[in-house]
């Protein structure tokens, strides 16, 4: 038996791994399948150029788990390793210097120091992460020379016993004593949790426990004719060795695209809208396959959904910073060797690889939206209401798309009715300018609740933008900064005869300002001051007596921090709602209020005041059933 002392120059790099080397201790099942995949595949290239010549045979990856014993194993038969690989890869922890690693630890915050890892090659070390003890069995694929085998142990210090051993398959056997305080590895649905997280998609099949499946029975049949079954045990394969990313776009199919969504997403019932299949070769390697799913309002709850691979190997589901933000709400797959294994989302955050990759995925979402927009614009416009929220998200957040998108966005009207925005344009553009020769989009954020205005403007000849979605009010700012002499207003913010001011006659007063004046004071006498400016504006006699309006600017800005979630916008905390009322003194029943006993005039204004609040959803509780009351016994 031979042994030695580990080639580390400092004492305290067994703590440093233990603790440190991963942010989360369950990736080391990661590192040692991943490890045991790379030796399988290089036997298979071996192979594959003549090197090696004794048959392959079944090379599926066991992981074997003994509760009594407490062990973990990964059990491989790929290309092995003499004594002199392992005193080389093991001993020597396969980097430069254990000192400079911990030199450099040492001087590096946490998040860096992350970062560091995947330079030194430490993911067999990783197992002491969870390991009180590990034993190494290794025999190599190689004939002549020495091929005897390998026993290699150590106890997380950094004495090592290392002698030959009777192991008669070629490959390699890590057998992991795990410690007391990660005793969940231990656990079947633990261990299976994290294949199925981390190991899902590679290459090599990796076995874990037997599952029992009904078989039929050669030759034998019901009284109804159907083969009959048995129930037989079989090896439980963990992972598909060949994903559908893999593919070339042009020999994957509608059908297969779905399947493979629901192998993603087993608990997700929805059909994607489409898919994206990246396949790029230069100036870097990219494949994948993102999906447009159906979110609608719910897009907080859809995020986290795509998972980024290096070489079938999962890194991470949290990929904000890594993609564009908008493109968190897609779900799928981004596989590029390019990607560093590395935990540390800061790390991958920062590095120039990752950036490129972004960049070119963006390009691609905005290529396949413009070509389905092309292609077939009415399919296009039946989605819309379920797409649009990663487009405005895009045009808000990212420049580059932008810029891209304004070839595809589309505004919905009132009726029902699709625009561009350049088509939008002319569309209104003889009609709805002010005096100042600007373009005034006049849009509705909830067509039920506002339909007495957009009736209003309809009548008017206006066209009225339907923008209900969660993310319309941002999306508003943004259009307004990009379309030059153009204006945003809702169909609520001011008069029918002010939505739009135009260079004619303002209508006449018919009372006079004294009889205007001693009216205000009426209603300023019912009116709750603290939730209404009261105007007094000349409209037409067959418009609303009364008409509430709440101000553009004033809205969005309560719009925009109630979106900014939690503490308020700069500040300002929770802003109330403020709105006008208009009360229209051309129309009959105002102008005859001066003609009416005292007590009269507070009825029927406290009456109109309620009835053009409850037009605004805003009667409610006490005052709500008071009006109703009041309107029975009116009868």
């Amino acid at each position: 038996m031979q042994k030695g002392t580990i080639d580390v120059k400092t004492e305290n790099i067994f703590p440093v791994i233990k603790k440190f080397l991963y942010s989360d201790h369950e990736i080391f099942l990661r590192e040692l399948v991943s490890n045991a995949v790379d030796a399988t595949q290089k036997l298979k290239t071996l192979a594959s150029v003549g090197q090696f010549k004794d048959e392959l045979g079944d090379l599926t990856i066991q992981v074997e788990l003994d509760k009594k014993k407490k062990t973990l194993t990964i059990r491989d038969k790929g290309i092995g390793m003499t004594q002199e690989e392992v005193e080389k890869y093991i001993n020597q922890i396969a980097f430069s210097s254990a000192e400079e690693f911990v030199k450099k630890f040492k001087t590096k915050s946490e998040a860096e120091s992350n970062a560091i890892i995947g330079h030194f090659g430490l993911g067999f070390y990783s197992s002491f992460m969870v390991s009180e003890k590990v034993e190494l069995f290794t025999k190599t694929y190689k004939k002549g020379g020495s091929t005897k085998a390998v026993k290699w142990e150590c106890d997380g210090s950094p004495e090592y016993a290392m002698s030959e051993t009777d192991k008669k398959e070629r490959g390699t056997e890590v057998v992991l004593h795990i410690d007391k305080e990660n005793e969940d590895f231990l656990e079947e649905y633990r261990i299976r949790e994290l294949l199925n997280k981390y190991c899902k998609f590679l290459p090599v099949p990796i076995q874990f426990g037997t599952k029992k499946e009904e078989e039929p029975i050669e030759g034998e049949t019901d009284k109804d004719g159907n083969p009959k079954t048995k129930t037989v045990e079989k090896p439980w394969i963990i992972n598909n060795t060949d994903p559908l990313w893999k593919k070339a776009p042009s020999e994957s199919s509608d059908e297969e695209y779905r399947k493979f969504y629901q192998e993603l997403y087993p608990m997700n019932f929805d059909e994607p809208l489409f898919n994206i299949h990246l396949n790029v070769d230069y100036p870097f390697n990219l494949t994948g396959i993102l999906y447009f799913p159906k979110v609608k309002h719910s897009y907080e709850l859809q995020r986290n959904k795509i998972q980024l691979y290096s070489n079938q190997v999962f890194v991470t589901d949290s990929v904000e910073g890594i993609v564009p933000d908008f493109l968190t709400l897609l779900h799928g797959v981004i596989d590029s060797p390019d990607i560093p294994l590395n935990v540390s989302r800061s790390f991958l955050q920062s590095d120039h690889n990752v950036k490129k990759i972004s960049g070119h995925i963006t390009k691609k979402v905005a290529d396949k939206l413009e070509e389905l927009f092309k292609k077939d614009r009415e399919s296009f416009e039946k989605k819309w209401d379920d797409i649009k929220i990663f487009i405005q998200y895009g045009i808000i957040s990212d420049t580059k798309f932008s810029e891209r998108a304004e070839k595809f966005v589309l505004l919905k009207n009132v009726d029902n009715k699709y625009f561009t925005l350049e088509e939008y344009k002319n569309h209104i553009e003889n009609l709805q300018k002010d005096k100042d020769n600007k373009l005034v989009y006049i849009y509705a954020t909830n067509q039920e609740e506002q339909f007495g205005y957009v009736d209003a403007a309809k009548g008017k000849g206006y066209d009225v933008l339907l923008m209900d979605g969660v993310l319309d009010a941002h999306f508003v700012n943004s259009l307004e900064q990009k379309l030059s002499d153009s204006t945003f207003v809702r169909v609520d913010s001011n008069t029918i005869e002010k939505l739009i001011v135009k260079d004619e006659a303002a209508m006449v007063s018919k009372l006079s300002e004294d009889e205007t004046n001693a009216v205000k004071a009426l209603f300023e006498k019912v009116v709750d001051s603290k939730q209404f400016d009261i105007q007094m504006d000349p409209m037409g006699e067959q418009d609303a007596p009364l008409v509430i309006t709440q101000n553009e600017f004033m809205r969005r800005m309560k719009e925009m921090n109630a979106l900014g979630g939690g503490g308020g916008m700069m500040g300002f905390g929770e802003l109330p709602d403020h709105y006008s009322l208009v009360v229209n003194v051309n129309h009959p029943l105002i102008a005859g209020l001066t003609g009416r006993d005292e007590e009269s005039q507070t009825t029927a204004i406290k009456h109109l005041y309620d009835l053009a609040r409850l037009s605004k959803n805003l009667l409610k509780g006490k005052e709500l059933n008071d009006f109703i009351v009041r309107s029975q016994n009116s009868l």
